[in-house]
């Protein structure tokens, strides 16, 4: 930063300033933690001194809090990866199955959100594309926070639902499968070169909720490269202009995500992980009957507490995941 040329380059510039705020974090809290120990020793030596059993409680309640602290800060320092610290794109698609799987995305829709703002995120829905009957074929949002993507990219993969369909009037128990794809949003100074020769914009009336305009103009937007075959598409807003920026910024960041999973090995392609949306294939089991357990097939983490898991309580499964991948260091 004390070199004259390096004020000339505004999109280094911002990069630099990001990187440094973050490592001030880091030295900020370090410091802090220190200061608190030490106070803390003080006070336990007075306590001591003059026999005070509360206020020995009361440090090791303070001293508690401390542990807890660190091993947060432990666990955030796992995001290394450039791009963890950005915001997620999350697309949920149902599987085979009609409607029991339309309404099995639905339920992954509010389990992320509800996580989402649990965590005081915020939650933008891109595209929504209802089932016929009720719930959801597919969605993708954009979930914005610090470290979403670093957070939500352990979800990427096919994930199984097995319950007593609600659907069917002899109450037999059902399989549904949906797959879950998470990106991270890439800033806009990322050169990613799209050419127009390259690129299909088709636009087209959005479906379900919206109001009269949304539904009676062409202001959904549908882009596919024609190259790699990726579709990305936008309907939430009313605007056909600002429904494609959206749609662009998405494609960025897919185009994005392709190359970095192309230079990867064959084993941590993400969309290899990702698999068919089908039996064999899913990360993670919901069983609602004959018995209540959410099971993560490559850590082995599982609870009974499957109201808590769909009501958002999903933080035991990231955090064992980032863990199982820095245990295998190919994160």
């Amino acid at each position: 930063m004390s070199t004259p040329e390096f004020w000339n380059d505004k999109n280094k510039v911002k990069e630099i300033m990001s990187e440094l705020d973050e490592l001030k974090n880091v030295c900020c809290f370090w410091e802090k933690i220190n200061k608190e120990i030490k106070d803390l020793y003080d006070l336990k030596d007075i306590a001591i001194l003059e026999n005070d059993s509360l206020m020995l409680n009361d440090i090791e309640c303070d001293f508690n809090k401390i542990v807890e602290e660190i091993e947060l800060f432990k666990f955030k320092m796992q995001f290394d990866k450039k791009h963890d610290i950005n915001n997620a794109i999350v697309s949920i698609h149902a599987g085979a199955g009609g409607i029991e799987s339309c309404d099995w995305a639905q339920m992954l829709t509010r389990m992320y959100s509800k996580w989402a703002y649990n965590k005081n995120f915020t939650v933008e829905v891109i595209s929504n594309f209802s089932c016929y009957e009720t719930g959801i074929k597919s969605i993708s949002m954009l979930i914005k926070g610090k470290y979403a993507y670093g957070f939500l990219k352990s979800e990427i993969g096919v994930h199984r639902l097995v319950r007593i369909s609600p659907f069917d009037s002899n109450k037999r128990r059902h399989t549904s499968f949906c797959s879950v794809d998470v990106i991270p949003e890439i800033d806009n100074n990322i050169n990613i070169n799209i050419e127009d020769k390259d690129i299909r914009i088709d636009t087209y009336r959005a479906s379900g909720a919206g109001g009269q305009h949304v539904n009676k103009t062409d202001s959904a937007v549908r882009i596919t490269h024609i190259i790699t075959g990726i579709v990305v598409q936008s309907q939430n807003d009313r605007s056909q202009t600002k429904n494609k920026e959206t749609a662009m910024k998405l494609l960025k960041s897919k185009l994005y995500e392709f190359e970095i999973e192309k230079k990867r090995s064959f084993n941590e392609k993400h969309y290899d992980e990702k698999g068919f949306i089908e039996w064999g294939n899913q990360i993670r089991s919901y069983v609602f009957m004959p018995y209540q357990l959410v099971k993560d097939h490559r850590t082995g983490y599982k609870t009974s507490k499957i109201n808590f898991v769909m009501d958002g309580d999903i933080d035991g499964f990231i955090n064992s995941y980032l863990l199982f991948k820095l245990n295998k260091k190919i994160i």
